[in-house]
């Protein structure tokens, strides 16, 4: 199968955090987002992965360099208007035989896809909402096939909220959906959605079933993505932290083994990058990004951006990159 990962998006709600960084190559527990998607399908006989950049898109390709992916290429979504707009971008390089498997670059999720390896029908992944005017939903029958999609509905008609997987096996259909979805300017919203080509699918007869997530883990603002950082850290093997002899590590926490800790409280819930230099403080519920320095400050449910400096501080702050606050000055 073949993966595409659309991770265009400028995370505006993360801002000053995003002003040099896309979103999906944010640090979170110790890894960046989309290191923590990629491992979520590395079971799956992958041919290809497709990444749709468009916001610091250089940094993206400067990422798959490092890590030196054999089977990946990226495409450049220059205007978005879309993300209907952005999975046609990808249509040149799929062929029909071959299943395509679409995950958003911006989102966390608890999902075990090794079902998708003997899967022949389209799965769209849910998970049930309380407030579906936000999302796409599926509206189904008593045997979960798709029977209707709605994209954002300001009525009801279903809580099972689109959580940005999809799997379609039918491309030769999403191909001609999608062609006919920007050669007729269909538009949601002014943009050409993803969903309104699955529901053409649907009602050219293509069959699609539902499959739930275990959990849905939302990186879209600084409150949501401090939760996520927590959620994943709790889930990880204790590190041994033996080597900070004068300091406390409650955890969970995630640090990187070239950062320095001393005389200082972290924890819980903190991920500490490489580099990082914390000295005679407290800090916990945080994100510290790699070459800080943290001293003499007591700090909580904060990111921090890289290369920052942060001396005589308390309280809570969303740096960017090369920032510094020096005893409560900016």
């Amino acid at each position: 199968m073949k993966v595409i990962l659309p991770v265009a998006g400028t995370g505006t709600r993360l801002r000053p955090f995003t002003l040099s960084l896309p979103k999906c190559l944010l640090p979170i527990a110790g890894r960046t987002l989309i290191d923590h998607i990629i491992a979520s399908y590395d079971s799956l006989p992958v041919s290809e992965q497709i990444f749709i950049t468009g916001y610091k898109g250089e940094l993206v390709e400067d990422f798959i360099k490092q890590r030196s992916f054999q089977n990946a290429r990226t495409v450049r979504q220059c205007n978005p208007q879309g993300l209907g707009e952005a999975i046609s971008l990808c249509l040149p390089f799929l062929t029909d035989d071959e299943p395509v498997l679409i995950i958003l670059g911006d989102t966390l999720f608890d999902a075990d896809l090794s079902f998708l390896k003997t899967e022949k029908e389209n799965v769209l992944m849910t998970r049930e909402v309380e407030d579906p005017r936000r999302f796409g939903v599926a509206v189904t029958d008593s045997s979960g096939r798709i029977t209707k999609l709605v994209e954002k509905p300001q009525t009801f008609v279903s809580n099972e909220a689109l959580v940005g997987i999809y799997y379609i096996t039918d491309v030769a259909l999403l191909r001609s959906s999608l062609e006919k979805l920007i050669r007729e300017d269909i538009r949601t919203r002014n943009e050409y959605q993803l969903t309104d080509a699955l529901q053409m699918m649907v009602e050219s007869g293509a069959k699609f079933r539902t499959a739930p997530i275990r959990s849905w883990l939302d990186c879209g603002t600084a409150e949501s993505f401090l939760k996520t950082n927590a959620k994943i850290l709790s889930g990880l093997e204790p590190q041994d932290v033996s080597r900070f002899k004068d300091s406390t590590i409650i955890p969970p926490c995630h640090i990187a083994e070239t950062a320095v800790i001393r005389n200082s409280l972290v924890g819980p819930n903190v991920s500490v990058g490489p580099g990082v230099v914390i000295e005679n403080s407290k800090i916990a519920d945080s994100v510290i990004s790699e070459h800080t320095t943290l001293v003499d400050s007591e700090i909580s449910h904060s990111i921090f951006g890289g290369d920052s400096e942060v001396k005589g501080f308390k309280g809570s702050l969303l740096l960017g990159d090369h920032s510094k606050v020096i005893s409560g000055v900016l």
